[in-house]
Order: C-alpha cells, then sequence, then structure tokens
C-alpha cells in the first residue's frame, strides 16, 4: 500500500528531480539511462521526476524511440546555450541554466537564463559550503531568478556520507535536497535566514502536512508551490531511486 504523502511535501518534491544517469558517479551509457528514465516515468514516484539530462554529445546517441522529456548539458556561456539547436525535434521550449560565479548572475538575467548551483561532486573539495550555497539562493531570490542544483543532492537531509559508489570512495559532508530546496523556499517567501536550514542535520526537524515545517517555521503548502514553480526548479542527479529509498528510510514516502 502507498504511504499518503504530505500536502506540502508532494509540494516540495513534484518534478523535483532531473535524472542524470549518464554523469558521475553513476555513469551509465546513454541507453540505459534512457532505459531507466522511461521506466520511472512509468512507476509510482513518477510525479517526482522531471527530466533526462545529457550531455550535447549524447543526443544524438538516444534511442530513437526515446519520447521523455530532455534536458541537453552544453559547455558554452547563456547566450549561445540559448541559441542551440539539435538533430532532435523539440516540441516545448526549454528554460537555460547557467553556472555562473554569483557575481555573474545579473548576466544570466540579463540574457534571459536561468541559473544553477553547483553543490557537490565526486571529491570534497567539491562540496561548497553552506555559506556559499545561502549567497546564491538569497542572490537569486533578490534578482527573481529562477535556479536548479547538480550534484550532490542524492540524500534528503545533510549528512556525511560515501562522494561515489566505490568500496574506497572519499567522503564528505553532502547538502540536503530537503535542506536546499526548503531553504529556497523560504527565502523565496521573503526569509533570508536559511543558513540554519540549510545547515541542519537533524532529520525530525523537518516535519510535514498542510505545511512544510523546519523547527518553529513553516510555509503554507501554496508558499511551497509557489517556490517550486516560480524559482527553486530542480535538481540533477545520477540516481533517482536513491533519493526516494533515503524519503522511504525517513518514513516521508
Amino acid at each position: 500500500m502507498t504511504k499518503a504523502i504530505a500536502p506540502a511535501l508532494r509540494a516540495l518534491l513534484e518534478g523535483l528531480i532531473d535524472y542524470a544517469g549518464t554523469f558521475p558517479p553513476a555513469a551509465l551509457p546513454c541507453g540505459a539511462a534512457a532505459s531507466n528514465y522511461t521506466t520511472y516515468r512509468a512507476g509510482d514516484h513518477a510525479w517526482a521526476l522531471r527530466w533526462l539530462v545529457v550531455s550535447a554529445a549524447d543526443v544524438d546517441r538516444l534511442p530513437s524511440e526515446f519520447d521523455g522529456s530532455l534536458s541537453v548539458l552544453a559547455d558554452t556561456d547563456c547566450p549561445r546555450a540559448a541559441a542551440l539547436e539539435t538533430k532532435r525535434v523539440v516540441t516545448a521550449p526549454r528554460p537555460v541554466y547557467c553556472e555562473v560565479p554569483v557575481t555573474a548572475l545579473p548576466e544570466v538575467k540579463a540574457a534571459g537564463c536561468f541559473a544553477k548551483v553547483r553543490t557537490g561532486g565526486v571529491k570534497p573539495d567539491a562540496v561548497p559550503s553552506v555559506n556559499e550555497v545561502a549567497a546564491f539562493i538569497r542572490a537569486c531570490a533578490d534578482r527573481q531568478l529562477p535556479f536548479k542544483a547538480t550534484a550532490g543532492l542524492h540524500h534528503p537531509v545533510r549528512a556525511e556520507h560515501p562522494l561515489t559508489y566505490e568500496a574506497d570512495a572519499p567522503r564528505a559532508v553532502m547538502h540536503g535536497f530537503l535542506n536546499v530546496f526548503l531553504a529556497a523556499a523560504f527565502a523565496w517567501n521573503g526569509d533570508r535566514d536559511i543558513v540554519p536550514i540549510l545547515a541542519e542535520r537533524d532529520p525530525t526537524a523537518f516535519r510535514f502536512n498542510d505545511k512544510a515545517h523546519w523547527r518553529d517555521r513553516s510555509l503554507e503548502t501554496a508558499e511551497v508551490r509557489d517556490a517550486r514553480t516560480n524559482f527553486a526548479h530542480a535538481f540533477g542527479s545520477c540516481s533517482f531511486e536513491e533519493p526516494l529509498r533515503d524519503l522511504e528510510a525517513l518514513g516521508l514516502l
């Protein structure tokens, strides 16, 4: 029997995960990642899935029958990215997310693009500090600039984890996607005191019913949904299943 999902949690998680199975540490072949995406899209948690992320070089390696929603990663500047074309037919416009320093966010906004923040990687020094992530979120909120996150958000709550799936993988304290996206929702709704939310390591500090709660602060479901729709869009993850398993282990799914 599927557990009933609290309305505020559903609003926080809906369409939250961009599946990036071809990227490290999963590093799957393009066909395998596309097959996984198709399976997930037909599964019980399809509502938490957004796009399949592939590199520009992999677009033409996708199976010809693939008809899912696609996000293409290109290493170029914002104006050029906005003008990129592929051989595949694009049935709907896609926003362009640019990974740049906080100081360059005005240029991203001026180009009509959205922002992207890297929240981890396969080495400890790739993980930004809580203060750096907070500064990015605040700067985007100040400019009403939507963003997505990429890398290192496999787990719901901030904690120490291995950075890859190898037995001898380096470990680091990784950001949690509940931390990041609830902090973003608070920032979008005018509460910029988000460092404590990003730094939280106690899963019980996060509660969901008809509101989303962090300790003694809360947001209405409609406020969470507004933040997700208009501001904090998604995060890229090389695993779709791992974030969901962790949520189940916490009793949230």
